[in-house]
């Protein structure tokens, strides 16, 4: 006997267990067939990723090699990365992700059924690629002091080995990461889960802290500069962004969204 699944393009991604149940009068019988995991998938058109341009999905969802630039504005660098999104195992260890965020064990049964849609899953992925809100998340961001006892962020090339040392270590945070770091694994997981991804680097990067648009300098009356305002420029910053369709907000918001997964302030 042969059969055909055909699953709604906004379906529940993750794991599902297959079961053949056959009736007989008042006799049922069930047979155990195996699991099959589903995901989102950028090729079909009712999907909210589908991506229309193949070579854009051959880049942003295929590709298991990028580049990310680092540095600063007068001197850019660009560091070659491994996404390696089809790596054996790495599946598993994106999944069990989805199951160990704050989200799921606060309520599972919403957040499972929410989990066909990209929006939500780029924000429960973007909480657990940092292990700063105590949510058993992939890595522990450090900018100052000594990297001794750890890996120091810089020598870190790829996705991989850090996704199967957070496995390893028990789902303990791996240290240490810093925004590229942060941003590479994140491209990864969403990749791996199908979503259409990639990484922007921005330099001369204003850190807005109160939220007014503007990068605020204080001096007193002599020209003297006061160390009142907590707003900065880093020479850098990296952050993703995933395609996926806005139903919420309007067709004119469709396309690549923000997402960065570096620890700053609590968002709203």
């Amino acid at each position: 006997m042969n059969f055909t699944i055909s699953s709604p393009a906004n379906a529940v991604i993750g794991r599902y267990n297959l079961i053949l149940q056959v009736t007989s009068g008042n006799k049922i019988f069930s047979r155990f067939l195996g699991q099959f995991v589903l995901l989102f998938n950028p090729w079909c058109p009712g999907d909210d990723v589908y991506m229309a341009n193949e070579s854009e999905r051959q880049e942003y969802v295929l590709n298991e090699n990028g580049i990310i630039f680092v540095g600063n504005a007068k001197y850019i660098e660009a560091r070659g990365w491994y996404y390696g999104q089809f790596q054996d195992d790495l599946l598993n260890i994106c999944l069990t992700m989805l199951d160990l965020s704050l989200y799921y064990r606060q309520d599972p049964a919403i957040d499972v059924s929410r989990r066909g849609d990209p929006k939500y899953v780029g924000r429960v992925i973007s909480s657990m690629i940092n292990g700063n809100d105590n949510d058993n998340g992939v890595l522990l961001g450090k900018w100052q002091g000594s990297f001794h006892s750890h890996e120091n962020p810089s020598r870190w090339d790829g996705s991989v080995v850090i996704l199967q040392k957070w496995r390893q270590d028990n789902y303990k945070p791996v240290q240490y990461g810093q925004c590229w770091v942060f941003a590479g694994v994140m491209c990864t997981v969403l990749r791996c889960l199908g979503i259409p991804t990639r990484l922007v680097s921005n330099f001369n990067s204003a850190h807005d802290v109160d939220r007014n648009l503007s990068i605020d300098k204080y001096y007193d009356s002599s020209g003297k500069s006061l160390n009142i305002s907590k707003d900065s420029t880093w020479d850098y910053h990296v952050w993703n962004e995933s395609w996926f369709i806005r139903p919420d907000l309007g067709t004119s918001y469709n396309g690549w969204q923000v997402l960065d997964a570096t620890p700053q302030e609590q968002s709203k």
